[in-house]
């Protein structure tokens, strides 16, 4: 059975930052400290994501090194071919992950308050994909 406790409590570690920093005064430290907290918790579920849906694929792939071998955007790609994720919510994870992607490299605070905007409905989706899972794997 897959395991969606910790896929959740990222999730759910995302939702408190983002309450604490709606909270918070713009500018200030503590501001600056939860939107931190909400990008790095946004990183953390993409990525626990990712790794839950290469779990789920492995049945249909001759092998699980093919799962393996495939890049996180091609993960999401066949979740969609197997509808395990409909197509837009397909397209919705990769926008997610191009984001990600971005904040690699843009610590900056305008690509943050970017990230910010995504949120609500990253939130919405990696709920629903943990409830499909734990349906799915019961």
């Amino acid at each position: 059975m897959l395991q969606t406790t910790y896929l959740r409590r990222c999730v759910q570690s995302l939702e408190s930052a983002v309450t604490m920093l709606k909270k918070s005064e713009a500018g200030s430290i503590e501001y600056d400290v939860f939107r931190n907290a909400a990008v790095k918790s946004f990183e953390l579920s993409l990525e626990t994501s990712g790794k839950l849906l290469r779990k789920v694929l492995k049945p249909y792939f001759a092998t699980p090194k093919e799962v393996d071998r495939l890049v996180f955007k091609d993960v999401f790609r066949y979740a969609g071919k197997h509808d395990v994720l409909t197509l837009e919510a397909v397209s919705r994870w990769l926008a997610y992950r191009d984001n990600r992607n971005n904040t690699a490299h843009d610590y900056g605070q305008q690509f943050a308050e970017q990230t910010l905007l995504l949120l609500p409905e990253f939130i919405a989706d990696a709920y629903a994909l943990a409830d499909w899972i734990d349906q799915q794997h019961e």
